[in-house]
């Protein structure tokens, strides 16, 4: 291959798999000087160490981890903490009962001592981050086996982490870049006393409900209010009620100024995972193959729980959070691989395959073997498939019956009053525990309900799943009830400890040794233990053994293209460490003759109005605040009240919640979802069609203010 053929093909390279747009990416705090330059062209005013500072107060000690998935910010010199209603859906939901439905009403705290307390709710701050790969990497070479890799990994993880904690209250970690190419080392602060501060109805905070989700346009005011509190040294503390409010070293100021299409957005959050830099072979399984299966296994348990929400107000609020929670990625998952096939995205990168075989095979790389990754990948994925749609059976449909996993909780007491060797004591504790766990599970918990969703499941695993994959129990069944699912699944209902509140109270409540046998015998714990076992012990190991390789190959994979492109600026793919994600206020075209603006005002909640269905519901007050168009401060320039708009930014799940600044550094949204059209974005990026979704400031305010009358909480911001 001649000199000027490799700089062809390295350019077609560059041009199909890297031409990264100005919106795409999301990039380390770190890091971010190598952006500066052009965030600043797009519209930023600050600077990097604005941003991100390790030796004075910056944006990111505004910035929280909220729970295990999502994003929030410090607004006020109290610790006032704002997030997605979806986020704290599920502390709502804890707090709701017939008698206090904060879900349907909402909940407002009147004053501090109104903010109601979360037990294993916990902030995340970052406090700074450094790149270690030197130090992790330090002894191992490309020769050396891959366990032996690991290992060595692990142990200079551990000891860099143990340096990082001494003499702290800080915790540690060292996370994994690029595929294992690069490691940084995360330094957090964990708070633990985190209290429920006010959440609109769920006519508001959910509005259009899961018909709306992942759609744009969007009438969502999807916020919730939190405060974290601290001991009287500011230092994290489990609950007191001597605990004070949080005095944070920065919070978001407030801008009600608005925005212009082709603004400047900065979104500061926790983006969860995204898997750019995959092989075709992989996009093709997950888009054409993984995502089919699970949202044809989702819908049926939506179409269950759904119908009896609508029958009853007590079960819509015991499954609210429930269907929420499978619907949420059941969605996505259809409009991940509509965007997909749309883009043409596997064809996109077969075509970038092809230039990367050709670029393997030119002199300047034929010292390493990188022309064998993509037969290995081809071969690989191909080994993996029917073990992965097993493991897909195993995991939707095997385990989506409420009543094995609640069984499954048994098995250490079950092991523990089997030991002889085990103390009395012990084996009473163990059951108290399980008694308290049990109690919160049927709190929410209708045993009809569950019924027809495990004879929809088991059936989908028989008449689906590769025979050899099937839990040891199908051959009892078969033998048992001539493989009638139906009659195997009722009898269990009717005869299981796990599905009589009563009566499991009662073995547990007076709990002897010889009860294990009781549980240990049951039609739930047996089927749920065979079905966690065929996953466990068969197909988990299996998949592992492929996917292990797999994810070596893809770390050499990165590096070989980080080393043929040596000047393109890579971003990681997320793994839920703090980013930095930038782009512009932005319509979009979803389809031929079809354009959206980018922004929506309260005009369309009235327009979507329907009294007859829960989700479109819309609150008197709120007609009659928006039908007076007596907005205030809060209102655009032009007289209307944004609800919502949408920008180009790079987002995936774990950046709900996050603050979406403009040019100064204010906030003026809270990122809550991405258009379905766009959802693609986890797999490919597309700047024409990926678009995130975001709460207007001003909306937040105005319900706050006017609608709910928690004008105090206003007044701790510093609004602009």
């Amino acid at each position: 291959m001649s000199k000027l053929t490799r700089l062809i093909v390295i350019f077609l390279l560059f041009t199909i798999h890297h031409s990264l747009s100005a919106d795409e990416g999301m990039w380390i705090p770190l890091l971010l000087n190598k952006n500066i330059g052009q965030m600043q062209r797009m519209g930023w005013k600050l600077s990097a160490e604005d941003l991100y500072s390790i030796n004075h107060s910056s944006l990111k000690d505004a910035i929280v981890r909220f729970g295990q998935g999502c994003t929030g910010e410090v607004v006020s010199p109290f610790g006032l903490l704002l997030t997605n209603h979806h986020c704290g859906f599920g502390v709502i939901q804890r707090h709701s009962s017939l008698e206090h439905d904060y879900l349907t009403d909402g909940y407002w705290a009147k004053s501090m001592d109104k903010e109601l307390p979360n037990p294993g709710l916990t902030v995340t701050f970052l406090v700074r981050m450094e790149d270690v790969t030197s130090q992790v990497l330090e002894g191992i070479s490309d020769s050396l086996p891959e366990n032996l890799r690991d290992a060595l990994i692990r142990k200079h993880s551990l000891r860099i982490t143990d340096e990082a904690k001494k003499g702290t209250h800080y915790n540690a970690s060292v996370v994994p870049y690029f595929h294992g190419n690069q490691y940084y080392l995360n330094v957090t602060e964990v708070f633990k006393d985190v209290r429920f501060v006010g959440a609109p109805p769920s006519g508001i905070g959910k509005f259009g409900g899961d018909t709306d989700n992942w759609m744009w346009p969007r009438h969502t005011g999807d916020f919730s209010v939190f405060r974290i509190y601290t001991d009287t040294n500011n230092l994290p503390a489990e609950y007191s009620k001597d605990n004070v409010p949080y005095r944070p070293k920065h919070y978001l100021p407030i801008s009600l100024g608005g925005y212009e299409e082709g603004d400047f957005t900065l979104l500061f959050g926790n983006p969860g995972s995204t898997k750019e830099y995959l092989p075709s072979f992989a996009v093709d399984l997950i888009a054409f193959k993984e995502n089919p299966v699970k949202i044809g296994l989702r819908q049926k348990r939506l179409d269950i729980i759904g119908h009896a929400m609508d029958t009853s107000r007590l079960i819509r609020i015991q499954y609210a959070s429930k269907h929420a929670g499978i619907a949420n990625y059941w969605k996505k998952m259809i409009g991940e691989s509509r965007g997909i096939r749309r883009a043409n995205g596997v064809a996109k990168k077969q075509q970038f395959e092809e230039e990367f075989q050709n670029w393997t095979g030119s002199q300047d790389v034929d010292q390493k073997d990188f022309s064998r990754i993509l037969p290995m990948f081809e071969e690989l994925y191909n080994k993996l498939y029917p073990i992965d749609m097993a493991a897909i059976y195993l995991r939707e449909a095997g385990m989506a019956p409420e009543i094995f996993r609640l069984a499954l909780g048994a098995g250490e007491l079950i092991k523990t009053a089997g030991d002889k060797t085990v103390p009395e004591e012990k084996v009473n504790a163990e059951a108290m525990s399980l008694l308290q766990s049990t109690r919160g599970f049927y709190k929410n918990y209708q045993p009809l309900i569950d019924q027809r969703i495990t004879i929809e499941m088991l059936q989908e695993m028989q008449d689906h799943m590769d025979k050899h994959h099937l839990p040891d129990r199908y051959e009892w069944i078969r033998k048992k009830y001539n493989g009638n699912v139906n009659a195997y699944v009722e009898h269990l209902f009717s005869t299981s400890l796990f599905t009589d509140s009563a009566r499991l109270y009662a073995i547990l409540g007076s709990f002897k040794r010889k009860s294990a046998r009781k549980l240990a015998t049951d039609q739930a714990y047996l089927l749920g233990q065979s079905i966690k076992e065929r996953y466990s012990k068969d197909v988990l190991p299996a998949g592992k053994a492929i996917t292990s390789v797999i994810d070596s190959l893809q770390r050499i994979y990165m590096q070989a293209l980080m080393e043929m492109q040596p000047d393109c600026q890579f971003y990681p793919d997320a793994n839920s460490t703090m980013r930095v994600c930038y782009g512009q206020v932005d319509g979009f075209e979803p389809a031929n003759g079809v354009t959206y603006n980018y922004y929506t005002t309260t005009r369309g909640i009235l327009e979507k109005e329907d009294s007859t269905i829960y989700d479109y519901a819309v609150d008197q007050r709120l007609k009659e605040l928006i039908a007076s168009s007596d907005y205030g401060r809060y209102a655009d320039d032009d007289g209307t009240l944004h609800v919502a708009f949408i920008s180009t930014i790079h987002s995936t799940g774990g950046n709900s919640g996050a603050p979406v600044l403009n040019g100064n550094g204010e906030l003026i949204g809270i990122n809550f979802d991405r258009n379905w059209e766009g959802t693609m974005s986890d797999l490919m990026y597309d700047s024409e069609q990926c678009r995130n979704i975001i709460l207007d400031i001003r909306y937040l305010l105005f319900i706050l203010d006017r609608y709910a009358g928690a004008g105090w909480l206003v007044e701790e911001m510093d609004i602009r």
